[in-house]
Order: structure tokens, then sequence, then C-alpha cells
């Protein structure tokens, strides 16, 4: 029985199809059509709804997209749709009223889920507005009015009529394993890891941000599915004197959080992963494990000398991350094997990361080139290279590297380097760049490093954004 709250209200499902969408549960179940079919594929936004769950003793509110969402992901959760928000006699929330006010719907599409995204923005305090709707598409408007309409509902406080629901989700998880005709959510890290071992042929599902379009735009049949959100060890990220260990299941978000401090240029790149939507799902395990090759925290990873452990059953193999990419869709993952966590050497901070991309916000990498050079009395010590969108994984530039160890901090040793990009990588030209173009751009990236590494950040990037 998959059990969450709907607007307040209890819903209890009994042995729900595992691979129905939050989307299409609300629209075609539950007669809730304010949540909007755009994309179905996590881009537009106009289905974003806010999806409440607890984080410890915390109960946090997050934008997510319906669409790619299955109902057992809800499992102990709590939803909101545009329709749940208003107060018991239909008063506007807030940001209801604002968009009325400030004149920020024209078709009235994409308003829903602009109205979800900046609710929950309300609930939490967050005035980041650009960031907040990156993830959410307009075509009428222009933005102006709706930013107008964020800020307006900002200065407002929040409704009487907002409960506190942690004590009735809490009660909606016995903390038991739960079993699917063709599904299992277990309750467990060592449950999990049993079963997966005798069902190394199930889909996990972690945040269902790529694995939603495989159903929702391939129509692919996924069964047997895993569910892990109620796995907290796989959400656990502890710091020691030795460095970082991240759960597979952290969110993007919650990584981009603990970089903020430690590698913040890590954290600037996580910010243009995808939209708040998507950061609020998507785990940095699941990035890791699908093996893209233009997957934009790998190369970050790899220069920063990352870890990954591997898990089957009980037994558990440590192996440098750059290790786990074999070739195109492959990874060095045995049948039954999943991505447990990841480990982040303690170090100073020289890591930048540079991601080229068409669109700022919600595009997929070109190019991602990720830089952690050492420069003790003005030589090279030791250089760490990765970069993703130049072959078929994430990979070091070796020869790059090589050029630049013990050699002087200068002009000279960069210009030298800058020629070994085409020994490391022999990219190819597809409909996001040429072969030509991606090789110039990587080697005037290591020549940006270099400028960045004497000069205030400021001076080399656009600021206003968030951005050093």
């Amino acid at each position: 029985m998959i059990r969450f709250l709907l607007n307040g209200l209890d819903v209890a499902l009994d042995n729900p199809d595992p691979t129905m969408t939050l989307q299409d549960y609300l629209r075609e179940t539950r007669g809730l059509t304010g949540t909007k079919e755009g994309c179905n594929e996590g881009d537009c936004g106009a289905c974003t709804v806010s999806v409440a769950s607890l984080e410890g003793d915390s109960l946090t509110h997050r934008a997510v997209n319906a669409c790619i969402l299955f109902l057992p992901q809800l499992h102990g959760k709590s939803v909101h749709t545009v329709e749940g928000i208003t107060g018991p006699d239909g008063e506007l929330h807030p940001v209801q009223q604002a968009m009325v006010d400030h004149h920020g719907s024209q078709c009235g599409f994409c308003t829903p889920g602009f109205v979800m995204s900046l609710y929950t923005a309300h609930r939490d305090g967050r005035t980041d507005f650009d960031d907040v709707l990156a993830g959410n598409l307009c075509r009428c408007t222009g933005y102006a009015p709706i930013i107008r309409a964020a800020e307006a509902a900002a200065a407002i406080a929040q409704p009487k009529w907002l409960v506190d629901e942690a004590d009735h989700i809490r009660a909606l998880d016995d903390g038991q394993d739960l079993m699917l005709d063709d599904g299992f959510l277990p309750a467990t890290l060592d449950s999990f890891a049993n079963w997966y071992a005798a069902n190394p042929g199930a889909t996990i599902v972690g945040g269902a941000t790529d694995v939603g379009l495989w159903v929702t735009k391939m129509l692919k049949n996924i069964a047997p599915v895993v569910f892990l959100h109620r796995l907290t060890e796989l959400a656990e990220i502890k710091t020691t004197a030795e460095g970082i260990r991240i759960g597979a299941g952290v969110t993007i978000a919650r990584l981009r959080g603990a970089m903020a401090g430690l590698h913040p240029d890590f954290a600037e790149l996580l910010r243009r992963y995808g939209s708040v939507q998507v950061r609020n799902s998507a785990t940095i395990g699941g990035n890791i494990a699908n093996g893209s090759p233009i997957g934009d925290s790998p190369p970050a990873l790899i220069a920063l000398g990352a870890t990954v452990t591997l898990r089957h059953g009980k037994d558990r193999r440590e192996i440098p991350l750059e290790d786990f990419f074999i070739a195109y869709g492959k990874q060095n993952r045995k049948p039954g094997e999943f991505v447990e966590s990841i480990f982040i050497p303690a170090q100073p901070d020289t890591l930048r990361c540079y991601k080229i991309s068409k669109r700022f916000d919600q595009d997929i990498s070109a190019q991602c080139g990720c830089f952690n050079i050492t420069v003790k009395d003005g030589t090279v010590t030791a250089a760490r290279i990765a970069f993703g969108g130049m072959a078929a994984t994430p990979k070091r530039a070796n020869a790059v590297e090589t050029a630049l160890i013990g050699q002087p901090w200068n002009e000279e040793t960069i210009r030298a380097a800058m020629t070994k990009l085409a020994t490391d990588y022999q990219p190819i030209s597809d409909m996001r760049a040429s072969a030509d173009y991606r090789l110039k751009t990587a080697a005037n990236l290591l020549q940006r490093y270099y400028v960045e590494s004497d000069h205030k950040l400021s001076e080399t990037r656009l600021v206003g954004r968030g951005a050093a």
C-alpha cells in the first residue's frame, strides 16, 4: 500500500503501477488538471508540484516535476498542487494573488507551474528568483511581470492556514519493506543490497530524472523497479578530517549545498545542472551510474580525485571514479552491484569548473572542463584535469597533466600544454559542437584557468546570477 498526502488528505493506493507518473495520476484519476502536461520530460515546469518530506527531523518542501515522478516515490510524503494551496474559504495564496495583481499570466497554461515553484520558494524563504524559476518556461509574458509578482509575494507573511504536516507524514511510513507486483520499496540499505544482488536485472530509481524519460519518451517497460528514496543511509553526507563521503542518494541540490563551502566552483557548476525541480530530485549516484559522457558531475569529481564505493550484497570495493567509466555505455559495475557512495579527499580548493553550453540554464553540456592544479613556489607540483563531452566517457587529460607537472607556472608552459589536448582527446562532431570547436575550447579553458589563478573572478566571469 503506497501512502501519501495529497493537498492535505490521506491517499492509500493498493499495489499501483510502479511506473505511473504523478502527473497522469493527478489529471486522469483525481481530476486535478491544474498540473499541466507540457514537455513530459522535466524541462518546461508546467507540471510543477510541491512535495514535502522529512529529512532527519526537519520537514522540507521541494518543487519537482510531476511528469517524471513515479507514484511509489511519494510513499511517506506530502504533495500539494495548485488546487491545494488556497485557504479554507477560497482565499488566494499570496503568490496566486501577486500573479493576478502583477499580470503574471496571459494564456495561463504555464501559470500553475510558476505558482507552485513560487509557492515552494515562499515556504522556504527563497528570493533568488532567477534560479527558482529557471525550470519554468513561458512563451507569453516575458517573465518580467512574473518576477515582479514573486518579489511582491516575498514581502507577505506565510498564510495562517498552512499547517506543519511533519507528524502526519511521519505516521505514513511504518518502516517496513514494501513489495508491489512489479516494484520494490526497501526500507533499509541492507534489504536493498540483498534484493538487488538477487534481482540484477531490475531498474534502480533514485530521482527518476533520467529513468522517467525511458517511460514517458521511449515507452520502455522498466519492470521490475526498485525505489531508493526511503534509504536514509544513501542520503547521508559525512565530513571528516580525511574528506567528505557522499551517499549515492544525495540529491544534486543537497550536494550543491555541501560543496559551497569546500569547492564553490563545483557548487556553481551544479547550479547549472538542469533546474531547481531537477536538482531537487536527481541524485549524484544516478548522475554517475548512468555513465553519460556529458554528465556534469564526473569531470569535477575526477579532478578532485574522488573514489566510488560499489556494493554487491555485503561485499564492497572502492575504485577511483575515473576507472568506473570503461567505454561508452559500459561501466565497471558487475551485475547486482550498485554505487553506494562517493568519497572526495580533503584538499585545498584549487578547482575550477567550466560548462560550455548554448544556454545558461537547463542545457546539456557541449563540453565540461574541470581543472585542479597545485602550484608551489612558482612550479606546478600536481595536476588533475578532466573533461566531459570530449570522449566516449568522462576522461582525464593525462598528457596535459604530464606537460604541466614540474614546469614553471607561466604562459609558456600553458601554451605548450594546450597542444597536448589533441593527444588526450579525439572528440566527435555532433549537434552540440564540432570536434574542432571542442578541442579549441578545451585549450582556451586551460588558458582561462591560468588567467583566473592570478585575477579576480569578477574580471573573467559575468556576475549577477550568483556567480563568484
